[in-house]
């Protein structure tokens, strides 16, 4: 028997599929595997430095090295800025399972204030979780050791050696020193701005005021790196390669710390300001600002009892009173308006008025008077500085003319800022008719530009500023830009590189004008001049002029009591002075918050400091009459305004 056909199986047709089927399946496998190779090629070869970047990532970590801050000097040589070592105790906040278990139990190992706490929490929220934090400053070699025998039991807590600021002379010179503090948002912005944020990887702390900020750039120095190999645990294990920081520039101050000193204790417990300058070259001798705080406060974050008192003090210890109080100037503005009438021609000798002891504008009833009650006879020039005769001075202005009068001071460096090399200086105010329309959209009245011949109404001034005016009269007219750097100190190579002098202004003054005005402020200290108290008995000629201005108006023939009013409604005092008068080595402005009168209560400060200046006297300051002039001011029945 034959099979059927169907029985028997087409190998031929089933070949045919077969290689089919693996031709398929060769050309999916090669397709795969070129895919693969492809991948490999573009993985080992194409990006072969991106991944090798991101390999070394993961073995190497860029440790920043903060550099040493520059140091601060007087001009003497004496630190008032400097830096030290201390052990830290931080903790990384995201490498912690609960804070506060674990400052709990640090808190059995070393102590832990309430203070401490605070300051944590502060700067917590001022911080990234990753960033470490300290919860305890300055430990000692004990507490460090105790800490480190139990470190294994506090994951994300460590000890660190940091680099910590600090002001040896304490509250002396804060307000032109400053200080430095952490740094906060406002802080990076600035810095992001300024595109100087790199130099900053590690860094905490950055001026925060006084030459500290205006310098930062030169204080800080540059960063350095350590390329640091980490194992898995994130540890290190040897340190590759180091690019070492440059430490901060020194900086050389113009002042005297032994004239700061003498300067802010002859104010006793009275607010003021006061600022000395050499009066050729703007160097700024003295910067006081009454009364004073510690700045070693701030540096590792202050705490919440001290930042209240500082802040909410009556006395705002905090305000740079020489660049940010603005007083009016009183009488020690006459010198200028003195001034500006004989350059302009209007009180030529030999000129003279008779007082009556008061002035009226034409036309009018209205009396602006005179210190003097029945005014002070005849007098010129000379006499109405020495005196200090308001009717005189009220003519003068109002013939002058408020913009003529405003134009001419202000090339003394009223109305402007100084340029002084601390920031936040305030420009005081030089009124004018356009200002007052602008501010207050009303006209400009006469009776406006006679007060101001005296130094009251709208006039403002920093005492920055009459110190710099004061100078730049003792000076001919040759105005200098004040500043407390003169010199900068590269810590690298030693180099010292000068500050320049810088001429702001040349006020063009005729010889014999200049010569009328300084031989009035020169009879203000001898016999029959406002001041002639603090010229008694001195060993050299001081040129100088005494103020008085209202803090609350009075009303029209009212006089002024100052035993009938608060003390924080008392006049202002003010003095203003150079000497020696004929070769002027030192000029410089007081300011006596609430404390009367000129001469009595600011001239005898300017004395003491010009004293020490000049001769080298040093005040006995625990002798009764030191101890007398640092009471508080007496309750007076009644003072005459000068």
């Amino acid at each position: 028997m034959i099979a059927s056909g169907s029985e028997f199986k087409n190998y031929r047709q089933e070949q045919y599929f077969f290689r089919q089927r693996l031709a398929v399946a060769a050309f999916m496998a090669l397709f795969c595997f070129s895919i693969l190779a492809i991948r490999f090629v573009y993985l080992q070869i194409v990006k072969f430095n991106h991944f090798q970047t991101l390999a070394e990532n993961n073995r190497i970590s860029l440790v920043p090295i903060v550099p040493n801050r520059g140091l601060i000097f007087d001009r003497n040589g004496v630190v008032l800025a400097h830096n030290f070592f201390v052990y830290t105790l931080e903790i990384t906040p995201s490498k912690v399972a609960s804070l506060e278990q674990t400052i709990a139990a640090i808190a059995q190992i070393v102590e832990v204030s309430e203070n401490d706490r605070k300051r944590f929490k502060k700067l917590r929220a001022q911080s990234r979780s990753f960033e470490s934090i300290p919860i305890r400053t300055h430990l000692n070699e004990n507490e460090a050791a105790r800490f480190a025998v139990n470190r294994y039991r506090f994951p994300g807590v460590e000890i660190k050696s940091r680099l910590y600021r600090n002001y040896p002379q304490g509250k002396m010179g804060v307000h032109f020193i400053g200080y430095i503090g952490r740094i906060n948002d406002g802080d990076i912005k600035a810095l992001e701005k300024s595109e100087d944020i790199s130099n900053y990887k590690g860094s905490d702390h950055i001026g925060k005021s006084g030459v500290e900020q205006f310098y930062e750039s030169s204080l800080h120095g540059v960063t350095g790196f350590q390329q640091v190999e980490i194992d898995a645990d994130g540890q290190a294990v040897r340190v590759l390669s180091s690019t070492a920081p440059v430490p901060g520039d020194n900086l050389y101050l113009s002042i005297d710390s032994k004239l700061q000193q003498i300067a802010e204790q002859a104010f006793g417990e009275h607010r003021g300001a006061l600022v000395a300058m050499n009066p050729t070259n703007g160097e700024v001798l003295a910067f006081v600002s009454q009364p004073t705080f510690d700045p070693n406060l701030f540096v590792d974050g202050i705490d919440s009892e001290n930042w209240d008192a500082l802040n909410k003090s009556l006395d705002k210890p905090l305000i740079n009173r020489p660049l940010r109080g603005v007083y009016p100037p009183g009488s020690t503005f006459k010198p200028f308006v003195a001034m500006a009438g004989l350059e302009a021609g209007k009180r030529l000798p030999p000129f003279s008025i008779s007082d009556p002891g008061y002035f009226s504008l034409p036309g009018s009833s209205h009396r602006y008077r005179d210190w003097k009650p029945g005014g002070h006879g005849r007098v010129d020039m000379r006499r109405a500085i020495a005196i200090s005769c308001d009717t005189f001075f009220y003519g003068l202005a109002l013939e002058l003319g408020i913009e003529k009068l405003t134009s001419f001071v202000s090339h003394f460096g009223f109305g402007k800022a100084t340029g002084i090399d601390i920031q936040g200086e305030n420009g005081g105010l030089l009124p004018t008719p356009e200002w007052k329309a602008r501010r207050w959209k009303k006209l400009w009245y006469p009776g406006e530009t006679v007060i101001v011949g005296i130094g009251q109404g709208y006039t403002l001034v920093t005492p920055m500023q009459l110190a710099q005016a004061t100078a730049t009269l003792a000076n001919n007219g040759v105005a200098t830009r004040p500043h407390l750097v003169t010199s900068i100190q590269e810590n690298s190579s030693g180099l010292v590189h000068p500050v320049p002098i810088i001429n702001m202004d040349r006020v063009p003054l005729q010889p014999s004008n200049i010569a009328i005005v300084k031989q009035g402020m020169m009879d203000v200290t001898q016999p029959g001049g406002t001041a002639s108290s603090v010229g008694a008995g001195s060993a050299y000629l001081i040129a100088a002029k005494t103020g008085t201005a209202q803090v609350v108006g009075m009303r029209q023939n009212e006089k002024y009591n100052a035993g009938k009013l608060a003390e924080r409604h008392r006049d202002h005092a003010l003095f203003i002075a150079y000497a020696p008068a004929e070769n002027p080595k030192i000029a410089l402005a007081v300011i006596v918050e609430n404390g009367g009168h000129g001469g009595s209560a600011a001239g005898p400060i300017a004395r003491k400091v010009m004293d020490y200046y000049l001769l080298g006297k040093s005040p006995n300051l625990a002798t009764p009459q030191a101890k007398e002039l640092a009471k508080p001011l007496p309750e007076p029945m009644e003072e005459l305004h000068d």
